[in-house]
């Protein structure tokens, strides 16, 4: 796949038959690409750097599986355009991943506004995150988080330089009273995300 588009239209959508031939095939390879651009940062915390290919291939299977046809093209296009970078940007899901489901409470009931403490360190150069969605709040009244947020990295062009350096070094990290943790991107992640930017 692999494109520079910054949005997905209707007419990018394949049909569901062609799309149904190919599945198989398109789901490896995307399996792949996803896995050089997942990070994770401590014992639970799991960021998915998100582009255009990885938003094509989750509205394809959305469709595919809910069979929602047009209607639900536009609800999934909404949902998931937000999240391919725009040029200047990366974006990333970011799941606190506890598959038991009483300590995922525990837990997300002590990680209100962790989202609030990430960014990347570029050699000393700091680019936080903020909720791609502005107005998203995801903290319950008694302070417990979501297990999924939605975040970008906006940058400035001499971020964008120094990231896209070969082998630079970018730290990723969790800045929070009861998650302080960090993470150096591989140099295939690094690299892979690099292609993000214009």
């Amino acid at each position: 796949m692999s494109s520079n588009n910054k949005i997905i239209t209707a007419a990018d959508i394949m049909p569901m038959d062609d799309y149904g031939a190919c599945r198989k095939e398109r789901r490896l390879a995307m399996s792949e690409q996803k896995r050089v651009r997942r990070v994770e940062v401590g014992p639970f915390a799991t960021f998915y750097f998100e582009n255009f290919d990885t938003m094509w291939t989750q509205v394809h299977e959305m469709l595919f599986i809910e069979g929602g046809g047009e209607a639900q093209l536009v609800e999934e296009l909404d949902a998931y355009n937000p999240l391919i970078p725009q040029g200047a940007e990366l974006v990333a899901t970011f799941m606190l991943e506890i598959p038991d489901a009483s300590r995922r409470d525990r837990e997300l009931r002590h990680l209100g506004e962790i989202e609030m403490g990430i960014s990347l360190d570029i050699g000393g150069n700091i680019v936080a995150a903020e909720p791609v969605e502005p107005d998203d709040v995801r903290i319950t009244p008694d302070g417990k988080t979501s297990s999924i947020h939605f975040l970008r990295f906006p940058f400035q062009p001499d971020q964008v330089a120094a990231f896209k350096a070969d082998n630079a070094r970018v730290v990723l990290s969790i800045d929070h009273p009861n998650y302080a943790h960090m993470a150096v991107l591989p140099e295939a992640a690094r690299s892979a995300l690099a292609t993000d930017f214009d």
